[in-house]
């Protein structure tokens, strides 16, 4: 009965007619750990919409993005290519630090786009929230690369608002984001649309207004509690303050939750839900709590995985798979077999929408279109990863090149060196190397990692890695949250930006010859400690530090 529901689901999607193409919904969360959402198994987290969202979809339980954090995970799901093939090897930020780490100021607006493909099939366009392909000066607009409509936030297209304006602006933009989603999807009842739906949340810094906080004063969570897998409950145990810090996070989360609820009702009020297709998931792992400004954003849950965000362990590239597409994909169907990757989702959505792919795209994913729709096969390309840059933690630093190949990952140098292999299915937690009892593997999938790295465009980055074997870019390393940075003399600056001489800085004077106004305009309400709208001189100088 499952094989004929699934072959009907096919042939349906391939005999569908351009009126009945599906719409899409892709929400992108940021920074959310594969175990934050109540179905997951975060044991305070209330996320009731998500919960119900999974409940009438599948979960796709192996599912990974391209890196391990935002802007190249982000040029993966838009390209469908692993994102160092456009040489974004970390998130894009000022013109001097993409260029020391051998990166261009955007992703490149030639580039193959789900969006632009999408719309020669008569799709409807659009992107709400966190953009960050590419900002500051000179950086296209998200228009640039297939969208008819944008507000957004680390781009320079329209914004969404004005964070510099409001210290609760983080907190609400979901709603925000929400809001412009809904009124885009009222314009287009007809179809077909697609939607990037890219929260800000949980990315650090998080403020969760004191309503929002109010649902979790109470909470007393515990750094051993049960729920939590080994390597989360040691790493909890050395937080600074877990009790606020679980709370902030928590609220934060409802909240986005509570703000998605809203689009799903939405849908069903419009009635539009049974022919909109929705994928969810989040650009990496969680953040660390090492990083300075991510106190309370670095409580969130990866479960059972090693690591966090900027890791090649399971911890930072492993992600929600969620799938809602009603009388499509089965609901309440867990996956716990199909491993896909965030290059698959281009060729996959591509298939669905009936478009043939550029015969010059070249993907490094694959179309999992059956697999959606109920089937089990294995992948037939492997997932690549590489990682040039340090990581927070010993135990969360794995050698620098990483493959997934069928049950098995290996994590290597680019030399070769220092190969660790884990049978993911068997050991989820990557507790357990066995390369030395399985060398033949070894030797198999160190082959094919090297010989995917030497696909890649040439990068001095790389080079720099290969040459010292060691991380390329030093300003990753963990600093003590009151360390200021060597050579920068705040106070001098402080006083060149200070145009009228009367001691403070308003947005304006902060932001003159800023490097990434997009990145100055986020920062500018973090510094400004008393929420008076204007920077004195010591709230300058600690840029946001206690």
């Amino acid at each position: 009965m499952k094989s004929l529901t699934v072959l009907l689901s096919f042939l349906i999607l391939l005999g569908s007619s351009a009126a009945e193409k599906p719409n899409v919904i892709f929400i992108l969360t940021d920074d959310q750990g594969w175990n934050d959402a109540h179905f997951a198994g975060h044991p305070y987290v209330k996320t009731p919409n998500l919960d119900r969202f999974a409940s009438q979809g599948t979960w796709f339980r192996q599912f990974y993005v391209a890196a391990t954090v935002c802007s190249p995970s982000r040029t993966a799901f838009m390209t469908a290519h692993s994102p160092a093939r456009h040489l974004v090897h970390g998130h894009f930020a000022d013109h001097s630090m993409n260029a020391g780490r051998s990166m261009p100021d955007w992703l490149d607006p030639k580039a193959t786009t789900l969006p632009a493909l999408l719309k020669t099939a008569g799709y409807a366009t659009v992107h709400f929230g966190k953009w960050h392909l590419g900002s500051g000066t000179g950086a296209p607009p998200p228009e640039s690369y297939g969208f008819d409509v944008s507000k957004t936030v680390n781009s320079n297209g329209p914004q969404l608002g004005d964070e510099a304006k409001d210290p609760y602006f983080r907190a609400k933009s979901t709603a925000l984001i929400v809001d412009e989603t809904i009124q885009f999807i009222k314009a287009h009842q007809g179809g077909p649309f697609y939607a990037n739906v890219w929260t800000l949340l949980p990315h650090a810094p998080l403020k969760p207004t004191p309503d929002q906080l109010k649902e979790y004063e109470s909470l007393a969570p515990r750094a051993d509690d049960p729920a939590f897998g080994p390597w989360m409950r040691k790493y909890l145990a050395n937080a600074k303050d877990l009790k606020s810090q679980m709370q902030v996070f928590c609220a934060s989360l409802t909240d986005l939750d509570t703000q998605l609820g809203r689009l799903f009702t939405a849908l069903e009020e419009l009635k539009v839900a049974d022919n909109t297709l929705i994928f969810f998931s989040s650009d990496n792992g969680p953040e660390d709590y090492r990083v300075s400004n991510a106190a309370n954003a670095g409580v969130g849950n990866a479960g059972v995985l090693r690591a966090r965000k900027r890791s090649m362990y399971e911890g930072g590239i492993r992600t929600f798979g969620l799938l809602r597409w009603p009388g499509h994909v089965a609901a309440g169907r867990v996956d716990e077999t199909s491993v896909m990757g965030g290059v698959d989702f281009l060729p996959t959505v591509c298939k669905i929408a009936g478009i043939n792919l550029p015969a010059d795209l070249h993907p490094d994913g694959e179309d999992m279109s059956d697999i959606w729709l109920g089937q089990s096969r294995p992948r037939t390309k492997p997932l690549h990863w590489e990682w040039l840059f340090n990581v927070q933690g010993e135990d969360y630093t794995p050698p620098m090149l990483a493959v997934r190949d069928g049950d098995w990952k290996l994590l290597v140098n680019h030399d070769g060196s220092k190969a660790q292999l884990f049978d993911i299915p068997k050991d989820t937690g990557e507790e357990h190397d066995i390369a030395a009892a399985h060398p033949d593997m070894v030797q198999s999938l160190t082959a094919k990692a090297l010989s995917w790295q030497k696909s890649l465009p040439p990068s001095s980055a790389r080079d720099q890695v290969i040459a010292t074997g060691k991380p390329q870019d030093k300003r990753a390393k963990a600093v003590k949250p009151n360390a200021a940075k060597p050579g920068i003399d705040r106070a001098a600056i402080f006083k060149q930006k200070d145009s009228n001489h009367d001691s403070k800085l308003t947005l304006d004077e902060y932001l003159d010859r800023f490097p990434d106004q997009a990145e100055g305009r986020r920062r500018f309400p973090t510094f400004d400690t008393n929420h008076d709208g204007s920077l004195s001189e010591s709230e300058f100088i600690r840029a946001g530090k206690p």
